[in-house]
């Protein structure tokens, strides 16, 4: 029975607090560990004019595109990874300028995230002398003030709306365990308005406190938390699952049914059915 103080409620729940043209900073790293349960929970939804921030989006960021939920993006690489390439749905709709894009490397991206957590309104950001994306996104340049005579860029603090975070354990106080690389879950758990997780496991409270190291995100920071099995889906979430490569080839074909094939085969949708 869930305590007074348990933040845990059910999915359908947990994407109604997100609105239209919110914007979603989304844990993970391409195909691996992210909250693709909330993301297919906000198109079934009929969400619209998203926002999505994230260094390295692949399914998430395309599935969102496909469904017409998104608007904008902030974003570094864009790919489904080796085996697929390029996210189809996502690159359509920038070519044909369904959804504005601010265009980030990995690191100008974190050093704006950087920026919110510090509470400070820029992040100085090196390695991009010579791109094309400071003068694309209106990055100034500024002078090293102790004298060096090097530069560096000024990104702007990004503010995400809410953060959602796929986790492999929770506490019903809303603590947050992920195993293996974080990625880049902690800044954004720390720059984001809200915060929100999708997990795949509950664990007893006192696991957290008797091992605090290994807690990535703590209770206070946490709003709202779904334990959805196979969360992560067709993603990997180390160590309880690999990535489906056979669902993920499946949803990447053309089709008008296609789509809400992939939605109904998914596991929060099939346990749904069966409740």
């Amino acid at each position: 029975m869930a305590s007074h103080s348990s933040k845990i409620i059910p999915l359908t729940e947990l994407a109604a607090l997100v609105a239209d043209g919110n914007s979603l900073a989304l844990g993970g790293s391409f195909l691996h560990r992210g909250p693709f349960a909330l993301v297919r929970e906000l198109i079934r939804q009929g969400r619209k004019d998203l926002e999505v921030v994230k260094q390295s989006p692949g399914y998430d960021i395309d599935i969102l595109c496909r469904a017409g939920a998104l608007a904008r993006a902030r974003a570094g690489i864009v790919a489904m990874e080796g085996n697929f390439g390029l996210a189809p749905w996502y690159r359509k709709a920038v070519e044909r300028g369904e959804i504005r894009l601010e265009e980030h490397a990995c690191a100008t991206l974190t050093a704006g995230l950087r920026a919110s957590a510090f509470g400070v309104p820029f992040m100085p950001c090196g390695g991009i002398h010579g791109s094309d994306l400071p003068g694309l996104n209106g990055w100034k340049q500024i002078e090293d003030p102790y004298g060096t005579g090097e530069s560096v860029y000024a990104i702007p603090k990004i503010t995400p709306d809410f953060a959602v975070i796929m986790a492999n354990e929770v506490s019903e106080e809303g603590d947050v365990r992920v195993y293996g690389t974080s990625h880049w879950d902690r800044i954004m758990s720390r720059s984001a308005k809200r915060v929100l997780v999708v997990a795949e496991k509950l664990a007893p409270s006192a696991s957290f406190r008797e091992q605090p190291e290994l807690t990535l995100i703590p209770h206070f920071l946490v709003e709202a938390i779904s334990v959805v099995e196979n969360g992560a889906w067709p993603g990997s979430c180390w160590p309880h699952y690999e990535v489906d490569y056979p669902a993920v080839e499946a949803y990447m074909k053309d089709g008008p049914a296609v789509l809400k094939q992939h939605l109904d085969s998914a596991p929060e949708a099939r346990e749904a059915a069966h409740a």
